[in-house]
This record gives structure tokens, sequence and C-alpha cells, in this order.
């Protein structure tokens, strides 16, 4: 199932308050917990704490958009990596989520971020091209990065796009997370032949 409230991120630009917001991201998981969910996945990187607080409320896996590829990147032992980002206000969460997982594992592994500024308002206006073009500028920053990390879902239909740019392997969260959902939920009994 989906759930969507798309004026969280907007109330957030406009400055509405933190815990109204946290409380609006902890009742979609109770909402989804109730309607029978095994699992929950957010979408969006700029309430990582609302987050943990909806993991405990509601007693599920609950991932956040972006722990699964933060995990797959620290497998990868690098020496300095990338963020990249298109939504503003998502970066000092995404930033604060990796210095808590590279004290967790005793490392201190540098996190170079870039915002391509105005992507996401020119995606969510239709137009693809400003979006990939703006995306492909704030890429160029993180070429001499040994990897780059997406960190929003909405710019991994750039991966392809970017990597060829900047000759760098880039991880795209929505992949990351699938992994990881497939690894902790509870395999689903096929009801037929013909059930995908």
């Amino acid at each position: 199932m989906n759930l969507l409230d798309d004026t969280l991120s907007q109330d957030r630009q406009q400055g509405a308050g933190a815990d109204a917001l946290a409380q609006r991201v902890v009742d979609l998981a109770l909402y989804a917990c109730a309607a029978g969910a095994q699992g929950i996945l957010y979408t969006c990187s700029a309430f990582g704490p609302a987050i943990d607080a909806a993991r405990a409320a509601c007693g599920l896996p609950t991932l956040k958009p972006n722990e699964a590829m933060f995990d797959e990147a620290f497998e990868r032992r690098p020496a300095l990596v990338g963020l990249l980002t298109s939504f503003a206000p998502a970066a000092p969460s995404l930033q604060q989520e990796w210095a808590e997982a590279c004290a967790e594992r005793g490392q201190a592994i540098p996190l170079r971020s870039a915002c391509a500024d105005g992507a996401m308002q020119a995606l969510q206006a239709g137009d693809r091209a400003r979006h990939d073009a703006l995306v492909l500028a704030a890429a160029e920053s993180l070429r001499d990065c040994d990897f780059v990390l997406l960190g929003q879902f909405s710019l991994a239909a750039s991966r392809g796009t970017i990597e060829q740019s900047i000759a760098r392997p880039v991880l795209a969260s929505t992949d990351s997370a699938v992994r990881r959902l497939r690894a902790v939920l509870p395999s689903t009994p096929s009801t037929g032949a013909n059930t995908p």
C-alpha cells in the first residue's frame, strides 16, 4: 500500500512546527500498522528523527529512505563519499544520519554534499529536462568522490546518467531499500501459479 502526505515537505519548507510534522509522520506509520502492513519504508529524507519515533511507535520493521544505502556504502570501505540531494532541507538530516552511522562503526568517512537547487521544483512542475540538467551540474562537484549516494528517491531515475557523466559509481536509495525490505520481511506464501 502507498500512503502519501504530499504537503509534509511543503509544510517543512514553510516553517511548520517540527513536533506537529513529526506526529504526522508517526500517524502514517500507525495507520499502516492498523491496516496490516508488515514493514514500512519512508521515502522522504528530511524526517529522520520522526521516522525513528515512528519505528518505536509501530513496532514494525521501519526504514528511513537511505539507511540501507548507507549500510551498503560502508561495505565498500570508501575514503570519500558524495551525497547528492535535490531538496535542501534533506541534507542536514542525511548528514546527521551519516555522522551517527560513522560513530556506530568507529569510522570517520568524510561526506561531501551537493544540492541541485531548483531540481525538485522543476520535477514537480513537470520539467524533467531542467531537473536532469540541474542534477548533473550539481553532481560535477562530486566527481572526485569514490562514489555518490542519491539522497532522494526522485533522483533514482537519473542514476545511470549521473554515473556516465561523472564516471563514478552511484548508489540509489530505492534499490538498497528494496533489497533490505526483502531481507527483513517475512515471505508471503504463494496463492496460486500466477501469483507474481
